[in-house]
């Protein structure tokens, strides 16, 4: 059994993850500490980066998305948020542990502290089982709102959620694509139009 001093100390993960080796530190008490999630390691399969992206992580824990698409992405500008302080601190940190000077993190909830001059060309979200319709309604419009035209949301849900995000995505966007649906998680996307 570990000590509580063995428990309070980084845990650390490597990952190859779309093709860069990067590393991770993490704690408990944020999402998924001990390995990439396997919603994360989906939407990663499956998620096409320029090199010039100006991206948003909304969600985005100790950094695992974010900092993929800043590895990709070294003309591009990678924004990550969450609401909380710990997951934030640690994708600042994994940022500079791994050399992307091309992200930071920030606490927002949702999009509320995103600077609003900011068009993004992507976003993406690691969206929890118990986001709730009312939030969901206000990240979908927020983003809706600061994407250039013909940029790109892209999801991982449980698939219980797959239905519910069709709707949404519809009832904004107007449109929406399952882009592949596995064992547990489904990544959805859809493009303003």
């Amino acid at each position: 059994m570990a000590t509580i001093e063995e428990l309070k100390q980084d845990l650390h993960i490597d990952a190859n993850l779309l093709g860069k080796e990067l590393k991770f530190a993490t704690t408990w008490g944020i999402f998924s500490p001990r390995e990439i999630d396997s919603g994360t390691d989906l939407l990663l399969k499956y998620l096409e980066i320029r090199e010039d992206e100006i991206a948003l992580d909304v969600g985005c824990g100790y950094g695992p998305i974010g900092l993929v698409i800043a590895a990709n992405a070294p003309k591009g500008q990678v924004h990550m948020v969450d609401k909380d302080f710990v997951a934030v601190d640690y994708a600042n940190k994994n940022a500079k542990l791994n050399g992307l000077s091309n992200a930071q993190a920030y606490l927002s909830n949702g999009l509320s502290n995103v600077p609003k001059d900011i068009q993004f060309t992507t976003v993406v979200s690691n969206i929890p089982a118990k986001v709730g319709k009312e939030m969901l309604s206000i990240l979908l419009h927020d983003i809706h709102a600061q994407l250039v035209p013909g940029g790109q949301l892209v999801v991982v849900t449980i698939n219980g959620l797959r239905d519910y995000m069709k709707r949404n995505f519809k009832e904004v966007f107007g449109n929406y694509e399952k882009v592949k649906q596995g064992k547990d998680y489904t990544i959805s996307r859809c493009v303003k139009e």
